[in-house]
Order: structure tokens, then sequence, then C-alpha cells
């Protein structure tokens, strides 16, 4: 269990970063040259990776690959919706939940051997 919820807390904060990467220049960066974004980006990107790996590796030693995609799934939708809110100012729309639905039910299927006992 401590494995795994290394991985969640790795998994959040690394999200934090790459979320700051890929949507940040958006509102900072605007008026500037594509380059200049992709290269401030890049350099959030580094931190992201730093957390992304080790959260890897240590959850692959408790869940297979699958399970860990799908939690870094939910993890990037419970970050991203948030800051997409709050940070880019955009609206929320049912098509948030329809999504966390689809997600939820991969959990449901990739983990239900584990959540049902099998």
């Amino acid at each position: 269990m401590k494995e795994f919820l290394l991985t969640v807390f790795l998994l959040v904060c690394s999200n934090c970063f790459m979320t700051l990467a890929w949507y940040g220049h958006l509102r900072y960066l605007k008026e500037q040259m594509w380059l200049v974004a992709a290269v401030a980006s890049w350099a959030i990107a580094f931190f992201e990776y730093l957390l992304q790996v080790p959260a890897n590796r240590i959850g692959h030693q408790v869940m297979t690959v699958g399970e860990l995609k799908i939690v870094q799934e939910v993890i990037t939708l419970s970050v991203f919706v948030p800051f997409s809110v709050l940070f880019l100012k955009e609206e929320v729309t049912l098509d948030y939940l329809w999504a966390g639905l689809c997600i939820l039910g991969a959990v449901f299927f990739l983990f239900r051997g584990k959540l049902c006992g099998g």
C-alpha cells in the first residue's frame, strides 16, 4: 500500500508540472513566439519527469503497466479540470463529467480483479 500511495503522490505532483508545462503558456506567453513557449514548457517538463519516472518505477512494483496508466489518467483529469477552471478560466461542461465516468469505467475494468477479490 505504501508504494501505491507514494506513486499517487508523485504522479499528482508530476501532473501539476505537466499541466503547467502543456497549458501555462496559454495564459502567460500568449504574445510570445511559439518557440519561446516551447522552451519554457520544456524547462517545466523537466521537473515533471523528475517525479514521473520514479513514480512509474515505484508503481510498477505493485501495479501492471495498464493499471499504472489508468491511475495516471484519473490523476491527469483530476489535476486538469481545476487547472482549466481556476487558472485558465474555462467553463466546466458536462463533457468533463462524461469523460470522468468513462475513466471510472476504465478503472473498474482494469482493477475489477483486485476490487472484487478475484
